[in-house]
Formats: structure tokens, C-alpha cells, sequence
């Protein structure tokens, strides 16, 4: 390829000159060759085009294939240094690669032949230039003898003649001819093509020149010519392209030209009786020829002019602001009294409908097109903080100042007082140059930058007067608005832009003093759903009709939906019963749907019925997608799930989601967050499973992990990933992780058997959870291994995900009792062993072996940080590269297992004592429950470690015995119930619960708070509570599996206080009778109310815990408020904090704390209220934020939050900062909390 043919020569010319034609204005207006040199060299930095040029592509292909060779295989060098530790660091690579390919001897021959072709091609294009001068130095002579002899004609033109096209260094003989040319005795038309010649001479070579006194003056004479050919627009002209250059120039220059515009416009009449009153100041000749200030955007746009620009107008002309908004209010006073009176507005729309051309502008149209040059340059003042600093303003026939929320009110309301469409004798176009145009795209620049929407739009004043049409059709006043459905539109639009925004959104529903209301009128809030209620209601009768009525009814819901996608905004909603509303309307859209007849493909397509139909399903799609947006929250998912549109829902986003997988536009994190809330509840699960999403996304997974993709063609191996998880299956990974909480895990596998066929096709791909398990976990037969391509790889990708799902203790008993997994695992690890002469050897230590290891000491021993101890899946370094014992059967190695250390002997303590003495009095003083709090509070602060054993069973024993006897407490009836004979067998509990009581008793007797035959004791507490707790169920007719069984998992919670009472028996059922009645136990105690006759029926169907739709949604609320970083990292995670909370509190938090936490955490909650459960949440979060923001950025922030125990978190440390919350929160909490008896809380 260094080889260059004269066919390549030819193509290289043609490609250069094209480069030079494109880059030709940048050139010529260089000062000088150097600058000229500098601009070419940094082309690509300044250039968005660089990379289009045929040139530079020709270049980078022909690089690539001489030296592409060498980069691949020094790259590949260096990769595998860097692995074996000699290299390091992406920085030093791409240096390295560099040095060594540029010493290649490819590198030096392919630089010999491009310098040898393009001087070649550099030559070539020099003769040729030469020559086209030559010739139109020719021409130029023919064409000045022609007009000496009087043969010039109006067709003569050089325009399209090389001389055009090429770059001109024009010679001193060339300047004086122009010189001559331009003298006033000339022609008309040889002085203009004089001044078109001189445009494309480098401005440097006309200033060093001889000629240019001389030139000057002509030059001078030509512009102030009366001829518009000469000087119209020149000025304009001037203004817009000066920005591009002045840079160049000092800035002297620079602020000469400015001060001298701004003091050419600031130019004013002095009215006197002797002079006409027809005086035109400059600013109305500017705005003719530039109607939108194009000249103020160009000069405000880079920081070196703007700062020039605002401080000569705020020290030195001010009046030329002062006169702007003046335009502007006197612009709307004739548009106010013009709609008043029903006349004048309208007369002004269609004034100038017809097609002729007019060549002269009447007074009207003069003043319209000054008003909206000073709308343009306000709206593009109000931009930056400087030009904010100008105001407020004081006119001098008015005698209050107008400040920026005037200004802003005026601006709204041009939107509904304007003309819609003046066509005027300036423009052809329809919309672009009407007020309610320019104002809103005004506000769209105005929501998009931060610091001026908090100036500007995030005012009381404006936003009440955006509301104004909307307030007067609520309130059946009379409406005078031009476009009213438009005006409505454009209204929405601005509040979906401002809702978007978190301050704006605030803004909205709390009012400008933030959390406080406004006593005049209510936060926007109210108005915008009362009025988006009645466009669903068609009760709106000047609306009635119209047909873009659904338009305004979809950017109202648009705008709510902004609002109720947040906690904090559906707080507001949840009393209009909006989402009600749209599931209404969307059972009357979706019955018309169906009788809409099947177009023929005989008619026509843009028939009525054909149309008719399209806007039916549009609108049915956008309440749809209205309704999905509730999911966003856990109560707003749990608020659809009334509306019965679940399914129909879940169908529309895998359908929408497919369509955006196609072009590439699936990485929205708010879709992610919708489907992981969807998963976390059980009808959400199953939806899921109805549409088709899951079944994709195991498809998907599938044909990363073992297929790869066919449609690339594969010119070296693949490498081998050095990750557990390839980076091509880690979004699959993810996916699958934020799917399978338990609850879905639940109805997705609950009773379903492994396939464990014989034999497994290649061909065969896996379409659902059950498959993935049975192919890329329980691997126990030959058939499973052999259909697999990517054996290791795919099967350490089941390991790792099972290794997450049995953080979830519930989903680890599951699977544990279905499907063995412990068993399975071990046959495996007893398998991958050397074979010696005598016998089985050691255990081969491989990727496979180092994970069964973890998973296995993961799933058989509970405890918290300091209480277990999981090995790595990782090597060391050395000559022991894994040192922790691998085995094939139980019991594990006690080296897992962390020493308990000893309990400090046990020292009076005078707070604790007054606690006991407290709790101990028969008779209640008033304030005794607020007494014992505060002391309890002290204690835990003090001396927190004596909060456990004996002495917490006791306070808590004490405290809900006082509390149940309190009717005034009791929140939940008890009902009458005796534990049944203490013979239980344990064959009356599901393997589940058996399984579950296994684990409970050897982490007691691990931690010393049980003896032997404890198992007896715990199975007589959970049958006699499941019994108990039935007397209190509804019997429920559901196809959820969830809620087809007595408990839909295992009771963490009774386990918990069975422990705590070091394996009581009577005692922990006598008190969780007791706490039965208390509103704490709803969140403490999850199965408290499984399908309960204490929820409403529409909350029992939907398998939804209070927990997730009270607890987790305010848990979300409270995390954005006062961890936004946090709350924010979630959201780029595509996970929910919810889902981790429901985790965290349906096991007690076991695994994740030491006991002694545990017993901290259920006895704040218990003394101290339910709304404590969620402070404790937000806690954890703080505690864990720096870590949170780094596994944010590793994308792998699910897998931390479910892998990894709460290291170094103690709830004592964080009991001043819950108590902080609790005077901020706790009025709106309690009070939710006890409305989960509510229909539709």
C-alpha cells in the first residue's frame, strides 16, 4: 500500500481541494500565513465535520492498513505484560504502543511515500491555481476593455468563475486596479463588482497594502452610497460576524465596536413641536433586518465579548433595556385591549393573509417588529446572571419598577393574550415569528438552565399566571383567549418542564416558600389535577368538541404524571384519586378500540374510520403509558394494581421497550426502575411472565453467555474474559438480579420441578427462570455440561447469580427445599478432586471449585459481619493461593465461624434501672409512654451493649404488655386464642419452615441463647402463630401463589423474639399475642397481616405488603430528600431502594447485622414507633453512602447492597440523626401508616 499510482494521485487532489473549498472561510480570515498554518493544524478540535471529509478518511484507512498490523501486535504484547504485572495503566499502554509502531519499519516507509505523493499532489494543485489566476487576470482585462468600449451586459458575471472558488493573495497591482474601480466616477455595477472582488481578499493583505488610504476612502464614499446595494444590511451583517473573529483582535477593538453599536442604538428623538413625529430610532431599522437579535445572541454567546457587552449596558446604556421592555409592554396592552374588546387582535392576525407581496411595512407592523427584536434580546438577557443583575428597571411612565417576575408574568401571558398567527408582510411562515412561539421557546432555553429557572420561572407569580386560563375554566369564568386548546398545550408543556426539574417540581406542590402553604391560593398542584380530572371527565364545556381535545388532555396527564412518578408528588395526588380517572378512562378507550372495525386494505388509508381508529389506540397508548408511570413508586405500583390495568400495563412496556431495543434507545434508566418496582411485587411478577418480558430477557441472556453474535463476522478468537462475568452478560446479570426478589421469585417458581432431562439439544434455549436454573446452576448430569459451548464461563454466571438470590433467606429456602441446592453442590465439589493410587486426593482448586466454596459457607451459616466469616473468590499471591479449606459434606470447617467475644460482666446502671423501674409501675403516670421513650433513648445512647438478653427481653416483654392493655394503643383486635398442647410435632410445618427452624436453632445455639431440643420449642411458637394468625385471614381467590398459602415464607420475626427469649416458648407466644394488637407489628412482623381481614380486599389481592407500599415508598421519599446523591445513584442503577429494604426487613436484617444489632433495631422500633422501621433504613444508607456511589460507578451496585453485610453500622451511633428525622417526618408518616386499613391508601 505505499505504492501510490497516478489514479491515487488524481483521487488525493480531488479529495484535498475539496477539504481546502470546505474550509475556506476559515482560512481567509486568518490575519496571516501562521494563523492560517495553526487553523489547519487543529482543524480536528474545532472542525464537527473533520471526520467526514473524504481526505481524512482516506488517510485513516490507508493508516490502517499499513501500520494496523503492527499496533494490533504490539497491543497484544503489552496486554500480556500488563497481566503478568510488567505493564500498567491504559496511559503507559497507549504510549507504548505508539512509541513502538512509530520506530516500526512500516511507520517509516509509509511516511516516505505520503510525504512523496502530496508534494506530488501539493504541486499539482499550485500549477493549477497558477493557471486559473492566470486566466482570470485574462479575463478581467477582456471584461475591463469590453466596458471601456460600452459591450458591458447584466450577464457578464464571474460569480461562478474559479476566481470565486479559489484563495485570492491579491498583488499591490491587483489593490490599485480595485482602488481605481472603486472610484465614485465609476459605473454602478463596475464599483459592485469591485466590492465583491475585495470580499475575498484576506483582509490582511488589504490593510498592509499601499494602497489602502486610498482604498479607504473609496471604500468609505461606496458604503454610504443611497444605492441599497452598497450599504443595506452591511451592518447587521457585520454584527454577526464580527463574534467570530474579534477573539483575534485586542480587546479594545473589540469593546470599540460594541460601545459604538450600543451608542448607535441607543440613539433617541428628542421630541419637539418643530420636528415630525415620524423620527425612526436605529433599533427599528436593526429589527427589520434582524427580527430575532441574532446579533445580541452572537455577541452574548462567549464569555469574552459577553462581559463587554453587559457592563457597558448596565454602567453606560441602560435606556436601551429600559426601551425593551417597554416595547414589550406596550405590546401587551394592545393585545389586552384588542382581546377585550374582541376585535383588534383578530384584525391584526389576518391583516396580511393575502399571497402579495408588500415593499413597505405599515406603523402596526413597524411596532410588532420591534416588539419582537426586544423579545428576543430580553429573553437572551435574562439567560445569565450579569444580565439578570440589570434589573429591576424603572420606565419613566411607570411608577413601580418592573423586576424579572414581571417581566416573566408579562411574557406568560403574551402566550394567551397574543395573535396565533400573524402573517405579516416580513415572513411567509405561520408560527415562528408569533409571540406565544417566541415566549415559549423563551421558557424552554429558561427551563434548561438551573440557575435562571430558579430566578426567573420558579416564582408564585409566574406560575400562577401560566395558570390563569386554566383557573378560569375551573372556576366557569369568562374565558378571552385566542387558541385556547393551543394555549392550553404550550401552558402544559412549560409545566412538564418545570416539574421535571427537582426545584421546579417543589416548586409546584409545596409553593415558592417551600414546604409551606400560601394562604390566597393553593400550590399548583391542586389546580393542575382538578383540572386534569375534569379534561378526563369532559367536564370542561368550552372544550366540548374540539378535536385536538385529547392533545390537551394528554399534556395535562403528562404534567401529572411528572409530579405523581415521584414519592413526594404522589403524596399530593393520592387524594383526587387521579389514577382512578385514567383507569376509567382507559376501560372506555379500550372498549371502543375493540368495536373499531379492521381497516380494509381495499380503502383508503387516511379514511375516517381509519383515522378515527388510529387516534383511538394513540389515546389508549397514552393512558397506558399514564398509568405504567404509577409504577415508578411502590405505592403508586400498588395504586394500579386497583385499577385492574396491571397486565395491560406490563404488555404496553415490553411492547414499547422491544420497539426502543431495536433503535438502540434502551438505556433510560427510568424504564429500569419501573421494571425492577414491578418485580418486586407478586401480581407485577407474573405480569411480567403473561408478556413475554422475562422470556426475552432469558433469550437474551442465552445468546450472550453462549451463542454470541452471528451476524459479525469473526476475524481472530474471541478473548477469554478475565472477569467472572463477561462485560457483554453484565447488563443480563443485572437485569436478572433486579427481577428476582423474592416475591417473584416466589410465584415463579414456587412448586415448579427442575426438567433434569436425559438430553439437552444445542439447539435448545432456555425461555424462563425455571430453565436458567436447571441450565447454569443445577448442573448434576453430563447432558446439562455437554449443552453448554461455554461450560466454565456459563456456569459461573449461575453460580455468582445463585449466590445473590440466597442473600434473600426466603428465596434460599425455596430453593434449598426444591432443589437441593446444598447437595448438589457438595456432589459436585467431592467430584473435582486429583486421583491418586490410593484413593481420592485434594480438591482441585479452579474458578468452579472457589465459587461452589463461597455459595456453599453463604448458604449454611447465618451471622453477621462479625459473626461469620466468607471466604474469597479470589487468588492470592504466593505460594498459598487459596487458603481457606474447601469441603464435600457437613459440617462446615469452624475456621467459617467467627468467636463470639465474651460479654462484658454486667454493671448497674442508674438510667437503666429508672427504665425498669418505670416499666414495672403498676399505675401509668401521664406521660408514661413518652417517659419511657426518653429513657429507653438515653440507656441506648449510654451504655447501648446492655440492651440485650435477659435484660431486652425484659424492657420489651413489659413495654407491650402496658401498651395492649391500652385501648388507645391497640391498634389491631386480638381475638381469643390458646396455644394448643406443647407435644407439636414437626411434621405439622411445611419443609420450609422446618428448614427455616434449622438455621434459627444453629445460629442460637451458635450465639449461646439456645440449648438443645430448642427445635421443639420454635416449631410450637410458628404452628401455634400460623394458626392464631389464620383465625384473622380472608379466604382469597387468587391465581397469585403467594396467596394461596398460609404464610408465603418464613417468619424471621417470631424466630427473632424466640431468640431474644433465649427459646421461651410461652413466653415469646404470650408476647407476640400481645404486640399482635399494636400498629408496630404490621411492619415489624410481615406475617402479622397475610391475606388479613384487617386490609381492604383490593390490598389482599394485590399481594402487596404495607410494608413495601407504606414503609419502602417513604423509605424512597425521605432518601431522595435527605441523601439525594444516594437516591440518585439507585436511579442510574436501574435498582430501588425499595427492593433492598424489603429484603433488609422481611429477614430482620439477618445476615446483614450482628445480633446485637438485630435486638437494637426490633427494640427502637418497638419503643420508639413504626416510623423508626424507616429511619433505620436511611440510616444504613448514610452510613453506606461513599460505598453506594462507588459501586454506582463499578455498575455492580445490586450485588453489593445484596452480597455485603453492613460493616462497622451500629444503630446507636445513628440514633440523634432518627431522631432528627422523626421531628421532621413523623406526623406524615404515622399518620400513613395507620391508614393501611383504608381502601386505596
Amino acid at each position: 500500500m505505499s505504492h501510490f499510482t497516478s489514479e491515487d494521485e488524481a483521487l488525493l487532489q480531488s479529495m484535498l481541494r475539496q477539504l481546502l473549498q470546505s474550509v475556506k472561510e476559515k482560512i481567509t480570515g486568518a490575519p496571516s500565513v501562521e494563523c492560517a498554518e495553526e487553523i489547519l493544524l487543529h482543524l480536528e478540535e474545532t472542525d464537527e465535520n473533520f471526520h467526514n471529509y473524504e481526505f481524512v478518511k482516506y488517510l485513516r484507512q490507508y493508516i490502517n492498513n499499513t501500520v494496523g498490523s503492527v499496533i494490533e501486535e504490539e497491543t497484544e504484547k503489552c496486554t500480556s505484560a500488563q497481566n503478568q504485572g510488567e505493564v500498567s495503566g491504559y496511559d503507559t499502554l497507549v504510549q507504548h504502543v505508539t512509541k513502538k509502531t512509530r520506530e516500526s519499519k512500516e511507520y517509516r516507509e509509509m511516511m516516505h511515500a505520503l510525504k512523496n505523493v502530496m508534494m506530488v499532489v501539493v504541486e499539482s494543485l499550485i500549477n493549477k491555481f497558477e493557471e486559473d489566476r492566470m486566466h482570470n487576470k485574462e479575463v478581467d482585462s477582456k471584461t475591463k476593455k469590453e466596458r471601456q468600449s460600452g459591450y458591458y451586459t447584466d450577464n457578464c458575471s464571474d460569480s461562478d468563475s474559479s476566481f470565486n472558488q479559489s484563495y485570492t493573495f491579491m498583488s499591490q497591482e491587483q489593490l490599485q486596479l480595485l482602488v481605481e474601480r472603486l472610484d465614485p466616477i465609476q459605473p454602478k455595477e463596475v464599483r459592485q463588482e469591485a466590492v465583491e472582488t475585495l470580499c475575498f481578499a484576506p483582509p490582511s493583505d488589504i490593510l498592509n497594502s499601499e494602497s489602502w488610504p486610498n482604498l479607504r476612502k473609496h471604500l468609505t464614499m461606496s458604503l454610504s452610497d443611497p444605492d441599497g446595494t452598497f450599504s443595506v444590511r452591511l451592518l447587521n451583517e457585520y454584527q454577526k460576524e464580527a463574534p467570530s473573529s474579534w477573539i483575534r483582535h485586542p480587546e479594545k477593538y473589540m469593546e470599540e465596536v460594541v460601545e459604538s453599536t450600543l451608542s448607535l442604538l441607543s440613539v433617541k428623538h428628542e421630541s419637539s413641536p418643530a420636528v415630525s413625529p415620524d423620527f425612526l430610532s436605529p433599533v427599528y431599522f436593526l429589527a427589520l433586518l434582524d427580527i430575532k437579535a441574532v446579533w445580541f445572541k452572537k455577541w452574548t454567546h462567549a464569555y469574552y465579548s459577553r462581559t463587554v457587552v453587559l457592563r457597558l449596558l448596565e454602567k453606560k446604556y441602560k435606556s436601551l433595556i429600559n426601551a425593551a421592555v417597554q416595547q414589550c409592554l406596550d405590546y401587551f396592552e394592545f393585545c389586552k385591549a384588542a382581546v377585550n374588546k374582541n376585535s383588534g387582535v383578530s384584525d391584526f392576525s389576518q391583516q396580511h393573509c393575502s399571497d402579495k407581496q408588500n415593499f413597505s411595512y405599515t406603523g402596526p407592523e413597524l411596532q410588532y417588529v420591534c416588539f419582537v427584536h426586544s423579545l428576543c434580546l430580553l429573553g437572551r438577557l435574562l439567560i445569565y446572571k450579569q444580565g439578570r443583575n440589570l434589573f429591576p428597571v424603572q420606565l419613566k411612565n411607570k411608577k413601580d419598577s418592573v423586576s424579572i417576575t414581571d417581566l416573566l408574568v408579562l411574557f406568560t401571558q403574551l402566550i394567551y393574550y397574543s395573535p396565533r398567527y400573524p402573517k405579516t408582510a416580513l415572513t411567509m411562515h405561520t408560527d415562528s415569528y408569533s409571540p406565544a412561539s417566541l415566549v415559549m421557546e423563551i421558557l424552554q432555553v429558561f427551563c434548561d438552565q438551573t440557575g435562571c429557572a430558579a430566578e426567573c420561572l420558579y416564582k408564585d407569580a409566574v406560575i400562577d399566571a401560566l395558570l390563569h386560563p386554566v383557573q378560569s375554566l375551573l372556576s366557569g369564568t369568562e374565558v378571552h383567549i385566542n387558541c385556547l386548546e393551543t394555549t392550553l398545550i404550550e401552558v402544559a408543556d412549560t409545566l412538564a418542564r418545570i416539574a421535571a426539574v427537582e426545584d421546579g417540581l417543589s416548586l409546584l406542590l409545596y409553593g415558592e416558600n417551600e414546604k409551606t402553604a400560601r394562604e390566597d391560593s393553593p400550590a399548583a398542584v391542586h389546580v393542575i389535577i382538578q383540572f386534569t380530572k375534569k379534561l378526563l371527565h369532559d367536564d370542561i364545556s368550552l372544550l366540548s368538541g374540539s378535536e385536538i381535545l385529547p392533545v390537551v388532555k394528554g399534556a395535562f396527564i403528562f404534567v401529572c404524571r411528572q409530579m405523581y412518578r415521584t414519592c413526594e408528588g404522589l403524596q399530593m395526588l393520592i387524594p383526587y384519586g387521579l389514577h382512578e380517572s385514567i383507569g376509567e378512562a382507559w376501560k372506555k378507550t379500550s372498549l371502543l378500540s375493540e368495536r373499531v372495525p379492521t381497516p380494509v386494505t381495499a380503502v383508503d388509508s387516511t379514511s375516517s374510520v381509519s383515522l378515527e381508529s388510529k387516534n383511538i389506540l394513540l389515546w389508549e397508548e397514552t393512558l397506558l403509558d399514564a398509568l405504567l408511570n404509577f409504577s415508578a413508586t411502590p405505592k403508586g405500583l400498588f395504586l394500579l394494581h386497583s385499577t385492574g390495568a396491571m397486565n395491560d400495563c406490563v404488555n404496553y412496556m415490553f411492547s414499547s421497550l422491544s420497539k426502543k431495543i431495536q433503535t438502540n434507545d434502551y438505556e433510560e434508566f427510568g424504564n429500569r426502575v419501573i421494571v425492577t418496582q414491578i418485580a418486586t411485587t407478586p401480581t407485577g411478577a407474573v405480569a411480567l411472565q403473561s408478556s413475554g418480558f422475562i422470556k426475552a430477557l432469558v433469550t437474551e441472556l442465552w445468546a450472550l453467555l453462549e451463542c454470541g453474535k452471528d451476524d459479525v463476522r469473526i476475524t481472530q478468537p474471541k478473548s477469554t474474559p478475565v472477569e467472572p462475568i463477561d462485560q457483554s452478560c453484565r447488563k443480563s446479570f443485572l437485569s436478572l438480579i433486579n427481577l428476582l426478589s423474592y416475591p417473584a421469585v416466589f410465584e415463579l417458581l414456587s412448586k415448579q420441578d427442575i426438567p433434569n432431562k436425559p438430553i439437552y439439544s444445542l439447539r435448545e434455549v432456555p425461555t424462563d427462570i425455571i430453565d436458567i436454573i436447571d441450565r447454569l446452576i443445577i448442573l448434576n448430569s453430563e447432558a446439562k455440561i455437554h449443552s453448554l459451548f461455554s461450560y466454565e464461563q456459563s456456569h459461573i454466571f449461575g453460580l455468582r447469580l445463585l449466590n445473590v438470590l440466597c442473600c434473600e433467606l426466603n428465596t434460599l429456602l425455596l430453593l434449598e427445599t426444591q432443589y437441593k441446592v446444598s447437595q448438589v453442590l457438595l456432589t459436585a465439589q467431592e467430584e473435582n478432586v486429583t486421583e491418586t493410587s490410593e484413593g481420592p486426593g485434594d480438591f482441585i482448586i479452579d474458578g468452579l471449585s472457589v465459587e461452589r466454596n463461597h455459595v456453599l459457607v453463604r448458604i449454611n451459616l447465618i451471622g453477621g459481619p462479625q459473626e461469620r466469616i466468607l471466604p474469597l473468590r479470589v487468588l492470592d499471591k504466593g505460594s498459598d493461593p487459596y487458603p481457606w479449606p474447601m469441603f464435600s459434606s457437613f459440617p462446615l470447617p469452624k475456621c467459617y465461624l467467627a468467636e463470639i467475644p465474651r460479654k462484658s460482666e454486667f454493671r448497674q446502671d442508674k438510667d437503666l434501672d429508672k427504665l425498669l423501674s418505670l416499666l414495672k409501675s403498676p399505675e401509668k403516670q401521664t406521660g408514661w409512654r413518652e417517659s419511657c421513650r426518653k429513657q429507653f433513648c438515653k440507656v441506648m445512647k449510654a451504655r447501648p451493649d446492655i440492651i440485650s438478653g435477659t435484660i431486652l427481653a425484659e424492657l420489651i416483654e413489659k413495654f407491650v404488655s402496658h401498651l395492649s392493655e391500652s385501648r388507645s394503643d391497640c391498634y389491631f383486635s386480638m381475638g381469643n386464642y390458646k396455644a394448643t398442647d406443647a407435644d407439636v410435632k414437626t411434621e405439622s410445618l411445611s419443609s420450609v419452615q422446618q428448614l427455616g427452624v434449622e438455621m434459627t436453632v444453629r445460629y442460637g445455639k451458635y450465639l449461646n441463647l439456645l440449648k438443645e431440643n430448642a427445635e421443639n420449642g420454635l416449631c410450637f411458637v410458628l404452628m401455634n402463630c400460623e394458626k392464631f394468625l389464620k383465625q384473622q385471614q380472608r379466604t382469597v381467590e387468587s391465581p397469585l401463589c403467594c396467596l394461596q398459602e398460609h404464610c408465603a415464607g418464613y417468619d424471621w420475626f417470631a424466630s427473632s423474639v424466640f431468640l431474644i427469649m433465649s427459646g421461651d416458648r410461652e413466653k415469646t407466644f404470650t408476647f407476640l399475642q400481645r404486640f399482635s394488637r399494636l400498629l408496630v407489628s404490621a411492619f415489624l412482623w410481615l406475617p402479622r397481616l397475610h391475606i388479613s381481614v384487617h386490609l381492604p380486599i383490593t390490598t389482599v389481592e394485590s399481594g402487596i405488603h404495607p410494608v413495601y407500599f407504606c414503609s419502602a415508598h417513604h423509605i424512597e421519599m425521605l432518601l431522595k430528600a435527605e441523601l439525594p446523591l444516594v437516591f440518585s445513584a439507585f436511579h442510574m442503577s436501574g435498582f430501588t431502594p425499595s427492593q433492598i429494604c424489603l429484603q433488609w426487613i422481611s429477614q430482620c436484617f439477618w445476615n446483614y447485622m450482628d445480633w446485637s444489632e438485630i435486638c437494637h433495631y426490633i427494640a427502637i422500633c418497638i419503643f420508639l414507633g413504626p416510623d423508626y422501621q424507616i429511619y433505620m433504613c436511611i440510616s444504613v444508607f448514610r452510613h453506606l453512602q461513599q460505598d453506594i456511589l462507588k459501586h454506582t460507578e463499578a455498575q455492580d451496585l445490586q450485588v453489593f447492597l445484596k452480597e455485603e453485610a453492613l460493616h462497622g453500622f451500629r444503630v446507636s451511633d445513628y440514633l440523634e440523626y432518627m431522631e432528627s428525622l422523626e421531628a421532621i417526618y413523623r406526623p406524615m408518616l404515622l399518620k400513613d401508616m395507620r391508614n393501611i386499613r383504608v381502601q386505596n391508601t
